[in-house]
């Protein structure tokens, strides 16, 4: 019977089988919770990033998601644009959806190699080839419209792919922050978010998306720091570039649903968000088994 509610409470939100952008936005904003809050204030500071995240050099986003319906949102730095490396690979895989969803490209075994190498392996060839059958300005526009808004230009930015995955000059910056590639840990966590909905592009490109993010095929960062559970199911996308580490994970466990995305700048950078993991991961139960 729960199940079947949350299915029905999430359906209300479609509006032509779409579920709107500025709705799952507003959702999330307005469900920040203040003891989730206060909780991840003081993980951060009993693991010594308390001065990281003054500085800005890492930004974090925490989402119960066990019900949908019902998310609680936690975010430090939250809204800040910062470059994030592979992470934004997940516009790309959005890009192909939408394109599949309007008829315009054939989910067939090639596309499909594609789409797993970017995202398990973060293979930069994978990546360009995707981004050029999607379009450039196409993949901007969409992350620019009204039906996604995961970059707003007016407001905070968000996700943002303005470079090929190779060698060569970025083709479009991103108006706000002149990143190549980049993304805030909200709009991060809101892809996750409406991943687990079934409400990204359609409940079929929905699940397509996420059996991508499935299986991560390099075992560092978040997917490290949770070796020691091993029944837990890790949707994911991390990035590295020099001093730039990130990381985004939908994570289920036990009945449990949350999502945690992190951005650092600093050498210590992929250390921290290792470091993090199972600390989050704890809270996120916790916090999840009082719903």
């Amino acid at each position: 019977m729960k199940a079947l509610k949350i299915a029905i409470i999430v359906a209300s939100l479609f509006v032509n089988g779409q579920l709107a952008a500025t709705q799952t936005t507003g959702l999330l904003t307005e469900t920040v919770d203040p003891q989730l809050q206060r909780a991840l204030e003081a993980l951060v500071e009993k693991q010594g990033l308390a001065t990281a995240v003054k500085k800005k050099q890492i930004a974090l986003a925490l989402v119960i998601a066990t019900d949908p319906a019902k998310p609680r949102l936690a975010e430090l730095n939250g809204h800040s644009m910062m470059y994030a490396a592979s992470l934004p690979k997940i516009a790309i895989l959005l890009g192909a959806a939408v394109a599949i969803e309007d008829g315009r490209l054939e989910l067939d075994k090639e596309l499909h190699k594609d789409l797993n190498d970017m995202i398990r392996h973060s293979c930069n060839a994978c990546a360009t080839r995707v981004l050029e059958i999607v379009g450039r300005q196409n993949l901007i526009d969409i992350l620019q419209s009204p039906e996604y808004r995961f970059y707003d230009g007016d407001g905070a930015g968000g996700l943002w792919v303005g470079k090929d995955y190779g060698p060569g000059s970025a083709y479009q910056r991103d108006p706000l922050a002149g990143l190549s590639h980049g993304a805030t840990a909200f709009q991060a966590a809101r892809f996750f978010y409406e991943l687990q909905a079934g409400t990204l592009v359609s409940p079929q490109q929905s699940s397509m998306m996420l059996e991508v993010l499935s299986k991560p095929g390099i075992k560092h960062k978040f997917v490290k720091g949770l070796e020691g559970y091993p029944d837990v199911e890790i949707y994911r996308k991390s990035g590295t570039w020099r001093t730039y580490h990130s990381d985004s994970a939908l994570v289920r466990y036990q009945g449990h649903t949350y999502i945690m995305v992190a951005l650092a700048n600093s050498p210590e950078g992929s250390k921290w968000l290792e470091m993090l993991a199972a600390p989050l991961h704890e809270l996120a139960i916790s916090e999840s088994s009082k719903d």
